[in-house]
Formats: structure tokens, sequence, C-alpha cells
């Protein structure tokens, strides 16, 4: 089960980026997948959640993605009943708009930092006083949450009848009653107002406000029957004096203030803020509030995008399989409609081989497969005109690494390894990048080694897609019949970003350092002119 958005924040300010991958081979993707494809910037490129929690989902759902068909299938279902039916979508735009406005309040009780009695606020985290307004404005975004939804369309959809009914049942929860009120502080702990029925212990009702009528009426009380009953010197006043009296009450107050003050905020609100922050119904409810932003998200990303968009078809298989037509990179592609688009299937096929000069588009086209393999596997609509593919139990992306001094293993070893562990954790329901092979090893080792996975890759039936310059161990699995030849191409010495068949045999080196400046011409006119 997937940690709550509330239970990652336990230890700090509530920050959007706070879930990880899980390890390689648990979850679809792991963290050196999840950062070699920049799904880091994917999350920036559709995230348009209004709530801090609606944006901690989402990233949430692209560190920790479904892979389970029927799941993924629900997202795109709820998606689908937003897209139609307005009045379910404007109402669960009001409902978040105001949960964006009041959000802050409730994380400030949960998570603020007490300054103490003089102490002035200057950070977003920071309480001054005794935080009686932070507690009232913290519960009324709780409570007005389920109130609105109760109030709201009932939607069709199995996932989003289920996140509905999630926060209304907050209502039947100890946290929301002691919410709403009034709580009491007993010998055995804080109590409810419905666990206080039928109990004749003593308790202190705690209301949120430092004004207490019957605590001062009791106090002036108290001294004006020690003055009537008990006149002694230090009461030598008659009872007609009493008002004239109470001037000499002020200093009182100003003891007045702090110990109650104090009491309320060390015995009533920092023992409930901790109740809430631990209650599972507390954040069951902020996930769903999240979850719901999430899908408008995905509303506002196909809107925005520029291009055509879809909800991928999901289909059943014993192997992967991917089908698009005009597929764009999330990221790239994002209000750029001259955005070059790749047409890409890889079905009865496991193994494609992509060639292509320097700066050509391979390394892009790739992030590209991988990006939209996981944004379908979050729910969310994916930039192309048609896609079809099946649910990837694990998706890999291996780029070169540069080995630590620690390691003991050099490039060779330190790539071999993540191949290894990557190999391990994969089945042919898996999809796998592989951005070069066996670096830092002589040619003919390079051959062998690349060979050597790529067959076991092949024999094992994940989809694989490896980028490479090596051109002639592309020939050999082209020769055996296992493999896919697929190449950048180039028209008038620039690249057209488009994937067509075939096999690249040149780098275009000459043309990358040309344009970065530092060419063979470059470093003669350089050494030239320094003489």
């Amino acid at each position: 089960m997937k940690q709550t958005v509330l239970q990652g924040w336990q230890n700090a300010w509530p920050t959007v980026k706070s879930s990880k991958p899980l390890a390689t081979g648990v979850g679809v993707i792991d963290e050196s997948a999840f950062n070699t494809i920049e799904a880091g910037q994917l999350f920036d490129a559709i995230n348009h959640a209004s709530t801090t929690v609606g944006q901690s989902v989402l990233f949430r759902s692209l560190t920790q993605p479904l892979d389970a068909l029927d799941e993924i299938k629900a997202k795109q279902d709820a998606v689908e009943e937003l897209r139609t039916h307005p009045a379910l979508k404007d109402a669960l735009e009001g409902i978040l708009e105001t949960a964006a406005a009041d959000e802050k309040n409730f994380y400030l009780l949960l998570f603020g930092e007490f300054l103490g009695t003089f102490g002035t606020a200057r950070e977003e985290h920071e309480i001054e006083g005794y935080g009686y307004l932070q507690y009232k404005r913290g519960i009324r975004f709780m409570l007005e949450l389920v109130d609105r939804i109760q109030v709201a369309e009932a939607p069709q959809s199995a996932y989003l009848k289920t996140l509905f009914n999630k926060i209304k049942a907050f209502a039947d929860s100890r946290a929301y009653s002691l919410m709403e009120g009034p709580a009491y502080i007993a010998e055995s702990g804080i109590q409810s107002r419905q666990e206080r029925k039928g109990s004749f212990s003593p308790a202190i009702i705690f209301r949120p406000r430092l004004f207490k009528p019957l605590l001062i009426a009791l106090c002036f009380g108290v001294i004006w029957a020690l003055a009537h009953f008990f006149p002694t010197d230090m009461f030598n006043v008659s009872v007609e004096a009493i008002p004239t009296a109470t001037i000499f009450f002020v200093p009182l107050l100003l003891v007045y203030y702090p110990v109650v003050g104090s009491f309320d905020r060390d015995s009533c609100i920092i023992p409930l803020r901790n109740e809430f922050k631990n209650s599972p119904e507390v954040a069951e409810t902020l996930d769903a509030l999240g979850q719901l932003d999430e899908l408008l998200s995905f509303i506002k990303f196909a809107d925005a995008f520029g291009s055509n968009v879809v909800l991928p078809t999901l289909i059943e298989g014993e192997h992967h399989r991917i089908n698009l037509t005009d597929a764009k990179n999330p990221v790239l592609g994002k209000q750029n409609p001259a955005y070059i688009g790749n047409d890409f299937v890889l079905e009865d096929d496991k193994l494609v081989l992509v060639t292509g000069p320097n700066s050509g588009g391979k390394t892009a086209f790739c992030k590209t497969i991988t990006q939209i393999q996981l944004l379908a596997q979050i729910g969310c609509y994916v930039p192309a005109q048609a896609a079809t593919l099946t649910v990837a139990d694990r998706i890999f992306y291996q780029a070169p690494e540069i080995s630590h001094l620690d390691d003991g293993e050099g490039r060779f070893g330190t790539e071999l390894k993540r191949t290894k562990d990557i190999f391990w954790a994969t089945t042919p329901k898996s999809l796998v990048v592989l951005d070069e092979l066996s670096e830092g090893t002589t040619f003919e080792e390079k051959m062998e080694s690349s060979a050597n996975v790529l067959n076991g890759f092949y024999r094992k039936g994940n989809s694989t897609i490896l980028i490479t310059h090596n051109h002639q161990l592309v020939d050999n699995f082209v020769r055996q019949g296992t493999g896919l030849p697929r190449q950048v191409e180039f028209a008038n010495d620039a690249p057209t970003y488009k994937l067509i068949e075939g096999i690249s045999r040149v780098s275009h080196a000459d043309r990358v350092a040309k344009k970065i400046g530092f060419s063979k011409e470059d470093i003669d006119n350089y050494l030239a002119g320094s003489k």
C-alpha cells in the first residue's frame, strides 16, 4: 500500500516532491530511471494541480506508477466523466479552488512551529501567540471540505465515487468529531462528544479562544466570596466597593492570559494536532482531495499541450507491446506545434536498435517512449494521435554512468552492474531502454559483451530499445533476424528528428564540434591567435 502524502510529510513542512521511487525491482520505475528520463521535468510539464496535496499526489504517481490494468482504466474512466460532465467538473473546480486558498491553514496547524507568547511570525510555518486562530482556521478547512463534497453532484465512475465517499466518510471519524467539537480533556486523555456520552468523570471542555467567561466569572466569584465571608486584612474591602476594587484585578489578568493560553496550547491544541497528524482518516481524506486535483490536472494538461493528446488504449498481453502514432515528447512538445512527432510500433518484435548521428534526436525519441509509457500508467493523457500499449511492470532506462572512486569497478564495471540489476528485475512485460552498452573497454570486448547482454534481454522476452553508434553490432542482430533497425533521419546535413528504417553509419561528429565551437578549425585558429 502506498504511503499517504501526510505520512510523507511527518517530519517536515509540506513539500510537493516528497515521494521517492521504490527500489530496483520493487516498483515500476527506480530512482536511476526516474532521473534519467527526466521525470521531474515531466512533472513540471503536466502539473496543473491547484493544491499542494494535489501536486504531491501527482508527483507520487510519477514516482510510483500503477501496474494494474483495471486501476489505470478506472482513473481513465474518471477523467472521461469529468471531461463529458461540465457541471460536475465545474463543481469540483470550485471545491479545489477553495481548498487551494485554505489548505495552508491546516498545514500550519499540523506542522507549524510555536514561537511562544511574545514571538512574531515571519515565516509561513511559524505560529505566534497560543495558536487559537490557527486551530480554528485549520479545522475549518477540513470541515468545509466535507460539507462541500456532501452537497456536490454524485459522480458515476467507480474511481470518483470512491474518492467522494472517502471524504464523506471522514464525517464519521473520531478526528472529525474532535474538530467539530467540543473536545474534552479528561484524565484518560482527549475525548470527543460521542466518547463522553454516559461518562461522569470530570473533564475540561476545550474551546479555541482565550476569553473564557465561565472561568473569569468563577475567579471573580471566588474573590468576592472570600471578601464577603472571610474578611481579613487581605480582603478588607466592603461588598459595595467590589466594582471599584476590580481595577486591582488587572494585574491578575496579566497572569491569567499566559497561564490559560499556555495550558490550552500545551494540553489541548498540540495534543489535538498530533492526533490529526497521525489520523489515518485525515490522511485518507487529504489523499482523496489530492487525487481529485490530479484528475483535473490531467485535463488541464491536455487542454494546454497545444497538439493532439489521447487517453491511451490499454490492452492485456503476455509481453510488452506499444503502438504510437505521431507521438511527441510531453516536455519538449508542449506549446510547440512544430515539434516533430514519430510513429513507433513494437509488438511481436522484442528488440529495436536505434542509430544515428550525434544530436540527431535518438535520446529525445527514447525518452519520449518512456515518458509516454509512464504517463499512461498514471491514467494521464499522452501526446499522440493514437496510442495502444500494455502496462509495463518495470520501466528501465540505462544511460552511461560515471564511476566513483570507491566502487573499484571503473566505468565498464559500474555500467555492467546497473545492466545486471536491470536484467534480473525484468520480465516479458517490461520496457527497457539502453543508451549504449559496454563503454570503457576495447571495441572487440564491447562487441562481445553487448551481444551477450542484448541476446539475454531478447531471450527474456521484454521490449528492449538500444541507442548505439555501433552499426556493426546492429548489422549482426539484423542478420540474425532478431532486431529491428531504426535510424534518425538527416537531410541537408541537418536532423529532421524523424525515425526511419535503416542503419546510420556516420556520426556527424564534425558538425557537432563546429556547432559548439571546438572543431579542428577552431582549435587551429585559437592556437594561431595565441602565438
